[in-house]
């Protein structure tokens, strides 16, 4: 199974010949290569896969997405919480 993250780009710039930008993912940055979207801008929303943005999303999709994949983290939290206590 394949995740693709929703972040927003908050810098762009150049490595090796290749558009790159800065990706605020909640809080945390990383990189990703912007060769798949190069129309994409500051501010953008873009969903990134192994270090490669996919698609550029707007902003009520990736809050969408985000809280999705929050609502996923926390049943498996509450999960794995169970599961330690022996309720499972």
């Amino acid at each position: 199974m394949c995740l693709a993250i929703p972040g927003k780009i908050v810098e762009l710039f150049e490595e090796n010949d290749l558009p790159m930008g800065l990706i605020d993912f909640s809080g945390a940055r990383n990189n990703a290569c912007l060769s798949y979207t190069p129309e994409a801008e500051v501010g953008n929303y873009v969903i990134v896969h192994a270090g490669f943005a996919l698609q550029i999303l707007n902003e009520e999709e990736a809050m969408a997405s985000l809280r999705e994949l929050t609502r996923l983290s926390a049943f498996m939290e509450a999960d794995a919480s169970a599961e330690q206590s022996g309720e499972k």
